[in-house]
């Protein structure tokens, strides 16, 4: 159960104080290229230093970082961290548009990097190429002003929303999913966070991710920019937040509704993180004994053709594999494997495979490959490997090497 209460139109004019102080002075480069902020009633020059002054945090660089990271830029934060793990895709391409043909393979961290130099060079960019955890969470957080949430599972949701909680800056948090987006602002003491208005995570599987329900690329667009526009204003001070409100999008049929939101007064203030966010919202954590297999070190196994009984396994939904497999690979979707409680039925799924078999998995990002392999490991398969890149980084690596030879 969540803590939506009913529809609004009703304006909430709650009034924030600016965050951020102002910096002393803008440079003549940066009075030219900010100009039509100076110029605009009831922004200006005082909150333009605050913007200068600002400390931005951005989880995900990937389809609403690609526009809350330019859009920030543009507007001259002072300083912008971007924390991000993955690496450019080809299929990103369709809606993460910070990155570009030239950048694919590229940590998307350091694209969006160089995005941002060759929009604004007045602009510090901090780079986290991490996953963010319980263990460093806090340590990256700190120091920032504020958060903007552009994650795409809901463990990291709840570990940025209490990470910033404890710190006592706001969350901007955004979601995409196929053709809808939700946006609000969180922030402890001023209104809701994201614990008190979903309390409880989906069932594993309930919601799927945007790899496996696909997302309209116009969507994250138009949901991060909004994200942008929430910091700025908290930034600056200026127009009213989404403080205790949650912006419903349906980019279908070009319909925004508003559901008051407010924090539950029984809810104890979080004190301290989690210790295990993803088996919070019931997936299994990546065990270390897992090993990657680089693509170079895959090629050179199907050269040498062993071990004989390896096998090769998709964890993806049945309709992105139908957009292509490595060959020889076995189509056995995460859900459905997670559904599987014994080796017994791992065995039954795929015939012929004997637990001290080596197991390859794959997925389109890495990350429901490390969930099945940490399953594996746990009904008691211990070879098992998870493949570096994905389906498009495999081909990519097969077409250079097929040119070269």
């Amino acid at each position: 159960m969540n803590r939506l209460l009913a529809h609004s139109t009703k304006r909430d004019e709650q009034v924030m104080e600016p965050l951020v102080e102002p910096a002393a002075a803008l440079s003549p480069a940066e009075q030219a290229r900010y100009a039509r902020h100076t110029e605009l009633q009831g922004f200006g020059l005082t909150a333009q230093l605050r913007m200068k002054n600002a400390r931005v945090l951005v989880i995900g660089a990937g389809g609403l970082g690609s526009a809350i990271v330019p859009y920030l830029a543009a507007a001259g934060v002072g300083v912008l961290g971007i924390v991000d793990d993955d690496v450019v895709d080809l299929s990103n391409l369709q809606r993460q548009v910070m990155h570009s043909v030239a950048t694919i393979g590229m940590a998307k961290t350091e694209s969006a990097k160089q995005h941002v130099q060759g929009l604004n060079p007045h602009v510090e960019v901090v780079t986290h190429r991490l996953r963010l955890t319980a263990g460093n969470a806090l340590e990256i957080l700190r120091g920032y002003d504020l958060v903007l949430d552009g994650a795409d599972n809901f463990a990291t949701r709840y570990l940025v929303s209490d990470a910033a909680e404890i710190l006592g800056i706001p969350c901007v948090w955004g979601s995409i999913l196929q053709f809808e987006g939700q946006l609000s602002v969180f922030w402890r003491g001023h209104g809701p966070t994201y614990r008190d208005v979903f309390p409880e995570p989906p069932e594993p599987g309930e919601v799927p991710s945007c790899a496996q329900a696909g997302v309209l690329g116009v969507l994250p667009g138009q949901i991060g920019s909004l994200m942008a526009a929430e910091a700025i204003k908290l930034i600056t001070g200026i127009g009213t937040p989404l403080l205790g409100r949650l912006m419903l999008f349906d980019a279908l049929h070009t319909r925004w509704r508003e559901m008051r939101v407010m924090a539950d007064p029984d809810r104890p203030a979080v004190q301290a993180l989690m210790a295990d966010y993803p088996a919070f919202c019931g997936l299994p954590q990546a065990s270390s004994q897992v090993a990657r297999l680089t693509l170079e070190d895959f090629a050179a196994s199907l050269v040498r053709t062993e071990p004989a009984h390896r096998r090769l396994v998709d964890v993806r939904q049945a309709q992105e594999a139908q957009m292509g497999m490595i060959d020889g690979a076995e189509l056995l979707p995460l859900p459905e494997l997670l559904q599987l409680s014994r080796a017994e039925q791992i065995l039954e799924r795929l015939p012929g495979l004997r637990e001290h078999d080596p197991v390859v998995l794959y997925c389109q990002s890495g990350q429901r490959a490390m969930a099945a392999a940490a399953h594996l490991h746990k009904l008691g398969f211990k070879q098992v490997q998870v493949l570096e890149g994905n389906v498009a980084a495999w081909q990519a690596y097969k077409a250079a090497h097929a040119e070269g030879t």
